[in-house]
């Protein structure tokens, strides 16, 4: 029976399914730990007491990176490159969503709006990642190999994910809602479409490396069409709502050390 389980599980178990998975994982970690090491840098002078937090952000990404290239390197094996209609990452930004990669490399502080528009993005994108690992944590919480990774990434989604909440509820008070309502809503719309896309593109690299047949290949694709649907019909409102989170001043600490794994 074809379950979300069964369907991680033989992409674990093969050793080219799990390079390309945790190539494509290490990659958009990676990523985004040097467009918010990036943005701490060129934060504006108004939000400097912010800039910690951004640091600390990009330091949990960076160790996500590590993380999943320590798992390769565990099963003796190496990093691929990624496929470019796999990198989420690239894709969004290629799309308009979040800061220019071109603005980051510059010298140049960045802008308020600027720093809005990257925690309005991060909470659509961190929305994304903490689903996506509490359902990793869901079925492989107790993994032998994977469970402490899985518990500290999803633990450190979810603190950015309040994070997120609870500073821009700061910038809205401080009369940006508008501008914050308008960038959430066009970042999630578009991420979406991204999403889609990129778990097509994943599911059939998978599908060809793990020689699926073309029936669960073609189930595979209408499901994710199907979360497609839902999301814009509506289910991509749950993307741009703020609410204060239990967790405050989750990013207020030093970032935690990865695993070892032996």
């Amino acid at each position: 029976m074809l379950s979300v389980k069964s369907l991680f599980q033989e992409i674990l178990d093969d050793d080219e399914s799990f390079r390309l998975f945790c190539s494509i994982a290490a990659s958009g970690e990676s990523q985004g730990g040097w467009e918010n090491g990036r943005i701490a840098a060129l934060a504006p002078p108004s939000a400097r007491d912010l800039a910690p937090k951004i640091s600390r952000h990009g330091a949990d990404e960076d160790k996500h990176g590590r993380i999943f290239n320590a798992l390769l390197k565990k099963r003796g094996l190496e990093p691929v490159q990624v496929p470019a209609d796999t990198d989420y990452t690239m894709l969004l930004e290629r799309h308009g969503i979040g800061l220019a990669h071109e603005k980051l490399k510059g010298d140049q502080a960045l802008t308020v709006q600027d720093v809005v528009t990257y925690l309005a993005h991060s909470r659509v994108t961190e929305q994304r990642a903490s689903e996506q690992m509490d359902l990793l944590r869901k079925h492989f919480a107790d993994h032998p190999d994977l469970g402490r990774a899985v518990r500290m990434i999803s633990n450190d989604e979810d603190n950015h994910l309040a994070y997120c909440h609870e500073e821009l509820l700061r910038f809205a008070a401080t009369g940006h809602g508008r501008a914050i309502q308008r960038t959430l809503r066009e970042c999630a719309l578009a991420e979406i479409r991204i999403y889609r896309d990129v778990s097509l593109a994943v599911m059939a690299h998978m599908g060809r490396l793990l020689d699926w047949p073309r029936a669960k290949s073609a189930t595979l694709a209408a499901g994710i069409h199907a979360v497609y649907a839902y999301e814009r019909l509506g289910g991509w409102r749950r993307m741009v709502s703020l609410r204060m989170p239990e967790r405050r001043d989750a990013l207020g600490g030093p970032a935690t050390a990865a695993p070892e794994f032996a």
